[in-house]
């Protein structure tokens, strides 16, 4: 079964400045290790979705549009999640899993 998403620091971060100087909407953490985060109002553009997974990729995507963002912040949450699960099934580890992953991530979500 797949591990779920929860708030990140409880939620304390909504409604907060993001990286990108927006103010954060949702803003989530997985326990396998990444968050993704989307904000509106960002520095360059009306919304922006910033998602990691710890030590290994950093990832921000630009939207003119809430309603676009909110579709690809579930598609890339999802995405994640699955990178994550594999990676954690891997014998060596996952690390050769997770650079392959990352970079098929960065091109499926430009």
């Amino acid at each position: 079964m797949p591990q779920s998403w929860y708030p990140f620091e409880g939620g304390s971060t909504l409604n907060q400045p993001g990286s990108e100087q927006g103010v954060i909407l949702r803003d989530e953490e997985h326990p396998l290790g990444a968050r993704i985060t989307l904000e509106t109002s960002a520095h360059t553009a009306l919304c922006a979705i910033t998602c990691g997974i710890y030590g290994c990729m950093m990832h921000t995507r630009f939207f003119s549009s809430e309603a676009e963002a909110d579709r690809e912040y579930e598609l890339m949450k999802a995405a994640l999640a699955t990178l994550l699960e594999e990676a954690g099934q891997s014998a060596d580890g996952g690390d050769e899993v997770l650079l392959d992953g990352c970079a098929r991530f960065v091109e499926r979500f430009p």
